[in-house]
C-alpha cells in the first residue's frame, strides 16, 4: 500500500525527512483502506519507519488486532533534492550546481539506484510472505519503491516517466505468491474518490493545483 496524503504546506520533496505526517484527508484515506481490508485474512502488517507510512498502517493493524512491524527496507528512496522544491523555474533545477544530479536518468543519478530499491523491496516482500504464509500481509511503503519493485516483477525496464506510475495515494499493489513464487500482480484504489483528480495515477500536473500535496511519495 502507498500511504495517504501528507501535510506539506511548503511543497518540498520531503523524501526521508522526519516530521511529515498525514493530512486530515490522508487519515481519511487510511481509514477507508482499513475498512476495505477489514474482511481480509491479514495476519501481518508492516510499514516504512517514516511517519506517514506508520500512520497509514495504524488503522489497518488495529482492525486486525496486530502490531505494526517496522521494516526499514520499505522506506522512501534516497533523493538528492530532499528538502527542496523541484523544478526549473523556481525550484532546485534553476541552480546549475544541481544539474549534475540529473545527468543519468537510467541509474538514477539523483538518488538511490533502482537496482538497490529492487533488492530491499524484494527482501521486504519475501519476509512478509514468510510471516503470513497461508494468509495475507499488508506493507505500507512509498510510490517510487512500490512502482520499481512492481516493474521488476512484471519484467519492465526500471527507468521510466514518473508521470506514468500507476500508484495513486492509498492504492494497493497486490503480489500473490504460490509457494515462494509471485504468480500475479494486481492493483486497486479503494480510496480513489478521496484522491484529488490531479494526484491520481496517470494524471498530468495542473498549474496552480495541489501545492504542498504532490511532492514526495
Amino acid at each position: 500500500m502507498r500511504h495517504g496524503e501528507v501535510e506539506n504546506p511548503d511543497g518540498v520533496l520531503y523524501g526521508r525527512l522526519p516530521g511529515y505526517h498525514l493530512s486530515e484527508l490522508g487519515r481519511r484515506m487510511a481509514d477507508r483502506v482499513a475498512e476495505h481490508l477489514a474482511p481480509r485474512d491479514i495476519v501481518h502488517v508492516g510499514a516504512s519507519p517514516l511517519e506517514r507510512a506508520q500512520e497509514t498502517a495504524e488503522p489497518i493493524a488495529k482492525a486486525h488486532g496486530l502490531d505494526i512491524a517496522t521494516d526499514r527496507r520499505l522506506i522512501e528512496a534516497e533523493n538528492a533534492f530532499q528538502g527542496k522544491t523541484f523544478g526549473i523555474g523556481d525550484g532546485a533545477l534553476r541552480r546549475p550546481a544541481n544539474w549534475r544530479h540529473v545527468r543519468n536518468p537510467f541509474k538514477p543519478s539523483w538518488g538511490e539506484p533502482y537496482v538497490d530499491q529492487v533488492v530491499r523491496m524484494m527482501g521486504a516482500l519475501e519476509a512478509a510472505r514468510d510471516a503470513a504464509r497461508g494468509h495475507e500481509a499488508v506493507l505500507v511503503s512509498h510510490q517510487l519503491p512500490i512502482w520499481i519493485v512492481r516493474s521488476y516483477v512484471e519484467k519492465r525496464r526500471l527507468w521510466h516517466d514518473p508521470r506514468r506510475r500507476q500508484c495513486t495515494l492509498a492504492s494497493l499493489t497486490t503480489f500473490t505468491y504460490r509457494g515462494d513464487t509471485i504468480v500475479s500482480v494486481g492493483y486497486s484504489e479503494p480510496a480513489l474518490d478521496l484522491v484529488p483528480a490531479h494526484l491520481r495515477a496517470g494524471a498530468r500536473p495542473v498549474k496552480g493545483k495541489g501545492k504542498g500535496k504532490a511532492f514526495g511519495a
